[in-house]
């Protein structure tokens, strides 16, 4: 009981630490933005392009990165959205999606929670104008029209995650010690003035360049807090669990951003550059002469021995 007690009394201390070392980064709770009404309404205010003119080799980095069509994908997130809704809202028996007019931003939350977290700043409209225009997109595409697709494709890629996703509104994680997005403020490594008529202001995020951060949408597992419960990205748990576990000690950011030298184009497994960074790749082959049998006599065959090692700090592929 003793020992017990004796630990639980460290164990608030750390809490007290913690909570006395808090930066006080953000502030109160911010009254919510209005909510778009449309897809361009959401996108201009999360347009990243207004950075390019002071930060142009990072908005570079960042347009080559997966974040930039977070929606689209490879192209292959747009399409998995309309799987969702075929092979599962539609198909729930509590869901109440039968068909894509009952789309609301909730249902569509299973995939934006991580492609498109500001969707919450939007009105049930704009959930099913983006099915609209995903649909649209498929269909321009088996259609032959090249030009139409392309623009609904540019429309897709409008919806992403741009500079003020992470440097704002999902910048801050523990908020009730380091206090809560302020709407005029850009968060990163410096705290003073910024040279912009929107976002005045600069503040460190205690947790921006460390892997937790990047927890947030690469996540453990199931997102439990939602509805209905989905499980796609689970780098995050795998990292905590078989990485950090067994004396790992690198963060997202120092293999993704810098030893990788992508910067904010930051990518997965199918770069080239991380792929050889994750993965060691050992092939051994011989050919031999086989006897087969007396009709088919001596027969030429070829064995090829592949062994894959994963250097890399969680399970390889993940969302």
């Amino acid at each position: 009981m003793k020992r017990a007690l004796i630990f639980g009394l460290i164990g608030c201390a750390g809490c007290i630490v913690l909570a006395l070392n808090a930066s006080g980064a953000g502030g109160p709770k911010p009254e919510p933005p209005p909510k778009a009404t449309t897809i361009a309404e959401l996108a201009e205010r999360y347009d990243s392009s207004r950075c390019a003119d002071c930060h142009e080799e990072i908005y570079d980095e960042w347009e080559e990165s997966l974040h930039a069509r977070s929606v689209l994908g490879s192209p292959r997130t747009a399409p998995t959205i309309i799987t969702t809704i075929e092979k599962g809202l539609k198909l729930f028996p509590y869901s109440g999606v039968k068909s894509d007019d009952d789309i609301t931003v909730e249902h569509l939350m299973l995939c934006a929670k991580c492609h498109l977290p500001q969707l919450d700043e939007a009105t049930d409209d704009v959930a099913r104008e983006i099915v609209a225009t995903i649909r649209g997109w498929q269909q321009a595409y088996r259609d032959g029209e090249d030009d139409k697709a392309e623009e609904l494709e540019e429309t897709i890629e409008s919806l992403n995650i741009g500079c003020m996703v992470c440097h704002n509104k999902i910048a801050l994680i523990h908020k009730y010690a380091d206090g809560y997005p302020q709407p005029d403020t850009v968060y990163g490594g410096q705290e003073g003035d910024h040279d912009d008529d929107e976002y005045s202001l600069m503040a460190e995020a205690p947790a921006i360049g460390e892997s937790i951060f990047c927890g947030q949408c690469h996540g453990q597992g199931p997102n439990f807090e939602l509805e209905h419960p989905s499980q796609c990205a689970t780098a995050y748990g795998s990292y905590l669990f078989a990485y950090v576990a067994h004396g790992g000690s690198e963060s997202c950011q120092e293999c993704h951003m810098y030893k990788s030298e992508l910067g904010h184009n930051m990518q997965s497994y199918r770069d080239d550059s991380m792929i050889e960074m994750a993965l060691d790749v050992k092939v051994e082959s011989q050919s031999l002469f086989w006897r087969k049998n007396k009709e088919e006599g001596v027969v030429p065959i070829g064995v090829i021995d592949v062994s894959m090692y994963n250097k890399s700090g969680h399970a390889i592929p993940d969302g």
